[in-house]
């Protein structure tokens, strides 16, 4: 396995295809490359996927620290550095999506595109948008109880086609073997995380990606009317792992991004 160390983390890594534009992939809270892979398969053939997984996570080190959107941001730019891609385009989804924030509005000259797929909103975790029992996952892990997670993932299933029991075992994995510090405090770097203001001065060229089913559909609109150079894609029977639900609409519609650019109404006027 392809493994490189920066910023004090050893971070796995992989890079699928071997022509055509790079897309650096990066996985949500508490999840792995895993969320990827169905889209990942399916653009092999025309891009350079470089699929990553962030400390504390996968099959890359568990860190004493480090665990926030703007680390793992900086962690993603050194990772494309040292394999030596200077421009990029990023894709996140969820807790990735405010990664590629990060990344559009501090490392702008590094980005060639931007993929935001069921991305945590520009205000972060508020309100209703989404829920996590912190302290009954934390008590759920140390007693060592797969059952408690695999009842959360069962009453969230509505796409059985997909969401396969071999699917939620692994979800249910997942969550099981994150490191607490990513588990904690990835959590809080999100509910702190507020780019809103900002999202006016992010000009990389981006897809908003958004699930129909998805509790943060309504902050993926509102930031994609926020963004000055956005397309919105929304996929009416995805719920937030949209790779999952949905990978050849989501495979589709990046591809027809990385070839045309975001095009909405404010574009052909």
């Amino acid at each position: 396995m392809p493994f490189t160390s920066v910023n004090n983390a050893r971070l796995w890594h992989d890079i699928l295809g071997t022509q055509g534009d790079v897309i650096l992939m990066h996985h949500g809270y508490t999840a792995s490359r895993v969320n990827w892979m169905p889209v990942a398969e399916r653009l092999s053939d025309r891009y350079r996927i470089v699929l990553m997984e962030c400390r504390g996570t996968g099959e890359s080190e568990d860190t004493r620290d480090g665990y926030s959107i703007e680390q793992y941001g900086e962690d993603a730019v050194a990772l494309m550095s040292t394999l030596g891609f200077q421009t990029f385009t990023f894709a996140g989804h969820s807790m990735g999506g405010g990664v590629g924030m990060y990344l559009g509005l501090e490392h702008p000259g590094r980005l060639e595109k931007l993929i935001l797929m069921a991305s945590v909103g520009s205000k972060g975790l508020v309100g209703d948008s989404f829920r996590v029992n912190l302290a009954e996952r934390l008590e759920a892990r140390r007693r060592n109880d797969p059952e408690f997670f695999l009842e959360e993932q069962q009453a969230s299933r509505f796409r059985a086609d997909v969401q396969t029991a071999a699917w939620m075992n692994s979800r249910v994995d997942h969550l099981m073997r994150v490191s607490d510090g990513h588990l904690v405090d990835s959590l809080h770097s999100m509910q702190q995380m507020d780019y809103t203001d900002r999202l006016k001065d992010l000009r990389t060229p981006t897809l908003v990606l958004a699930g129909g089913v998805d509790p943060l559909l309504d902050a993926n609109i509102e930031d994609y009317r926020r963004l000055p150079d956005a397309a919105l894609h929304v996929l009416f029977r995805a719920g937030h792992d949209i790779a999952v639900h949905e990978p050849d609409a989501v495979a589709s519609a990046i591809d027809q991004f990385m070839l045309h650019g975001p095009i909405n109404a404010r574009t052909l006027r």
